[in-house]
C-alpha cells in the first residue's frame, strides 16, 4: 500500500472539491416534466436499496431545475453512454434550450421527457426530498426501466469525461496466466 507524503489537511469546501474529483462518476442526465420541462446533468446517481428499489441523486437548491424538480411526482434518470459526452455538457449548461435540437427526446410515461440513445433510463416516483446543506437528495422508486447490452458508461473523473478501457486493452494488461 501507498502512502501520500503530504500531510492530512482540513476538510473545506475547496479540499473536498478538490478529492472528490478522484472519484470516478456515472454521467446521468435527471429530466422532470413541466412548463418548461427541465432537465440537469448529474454525477451523484446512486442506488440506495434493493428491497424496495430506491435511488438517489442530489441537486443544488439554487439551481433552475429545481423549482420543477420541488414539484414533480415523476423523474426520469437517464445514464450516458461514452459518444453522449456532448449531451452531458448540454444538460450541464445554463440558459439554454437543453430540449432543443440536436437533443433527441421523447415524452415518455407520466409526461417525463424521456432521451434517446442512452445506456439506460429509469422511470421513478420522488418518495421523499431531504434537504441537506445546499442541495436536495431527491429518493425515488423506480418503476419503468429500459437498458440496453452494448455500450460503454460516460464517466466524470478528475475535471474531464472520460470512459472505460475497450475490453480488448483490458485484455493486453491482464498478466499472463
Amino acid at each position: 500500500m501507498t502512502q501520500s507524503t503530504d500531510a492530512p489537511i482540513d476538510a473545506d469546501m475547496n479540499a473536498l472539491r478538490t478529492l472528490l474529483r478522484h472519484q470516478a462518476s456515472t454521467v446521468t442526465v435527471v429530466t422532470a416534466p413541466g412548463s418548461p420541462a427541465v432537465g440537469f446533468t448529474a454525477t451523484s446517481f446512486t442506488s440506495v436499496s434493493l428491497a424496495p428499489p430506491i435511488v438517489s441523486f442530489c441537486l443544488n437548491l439554487g439551481s433552475s431545475s429545481w423549482p420543477a424538480v420541488s414539484r414533480a411526482r415523476h423523474v426520469a434518470v437517464h445514464l450516458l453512454a461514452h459518444h453522449q459526452q456532448e449531451l452531458a455538457r448540454t444538460f450541464a449548461t445554463s440558459g439554454i434550450d437543453r430540449f432543443a435540437g440536436p437533443t433527441r427526446w421523447r415524452t415518455g410515461p407520466e409526461g417525463v421527457p424521456i432521451l434517446d440513445d442512452t445506456l439506460a433510463w429509469l422511470l421513478c416516483r420522488v418518495v421523499d426530498r431531504v434537504t441537506v446543506g445546499d442541495h436536495a437528495v431527491v429518493l425515488a422508486e423506480p418503476e419503468v426501466l429500459r437498458h440496453t447490452d452494448v455500450g460503454s458508461p460516460l464517466l466524470y473523473h478528475r475535471g474531464r469525461y472520460t470512459g472505460l478501457a475497450s475490453d480488448q486493452e483490458a485484455s493486453a494488461r491482464r498478466p499472463a496466466a
